[in-house]
């Protein structure tokens, strides 16, 4: 079982900001890889253990986008790719991992507290 540590001293919005941010960084965790099959024309080896049928050719598809949207794939990847390669991709979750790294060297150069030595032990 593992317990979350408390929290180190710091202002409301250091705390608000981190809890944000690791929000981010979880959804980014869920949406790119939704968004990279959705927009994916071709089949996708899992680790050489099994085969993902690509999208165009599952029921999901042919019951939302074709009969419910209507519309092609080529249509539909069009959106999908804009936000998994030019919003999130390109800039997004970039800055969310450089943020990350920021915060937790200012808490061990700056602040000198134990974050960062919180984050790489395990227990």
């Amino acid at each position: 079982m593992s317990i979350q540590p408390a929290d180190e001293p710091g202002t409301p919005t250091e705390h608000k900001a981190a809890k944000v941010g690791h929000y981010l960084l979880y959804a980014m965790m869920i949406i790119m890889p939704v968004t990279g099959y959705l927009g994916t024309g071709a089949n996708t080896d899992f680790f050489f253990l099994f085969e993902i049928t690509k999208f165009p050719d599952t029921w999901i598809f042919s019951q939302l986008v074709d009969l419910g949207l209507v519309v092609d794939f080529k249509t539909f990847e069009k959106p999908i790719d804009f936000i998994h390669k030019d919003v999130l991709g390109a800039w997004l979750v970039w800055m969310l991992i450089a943020g990350h790294i920021a915060a937790a060297l200012y808490h061990h150069y700056v602040k000198g507290d134990r974050t960062l030595t919180k984050m790489t032990l395990s227990k």
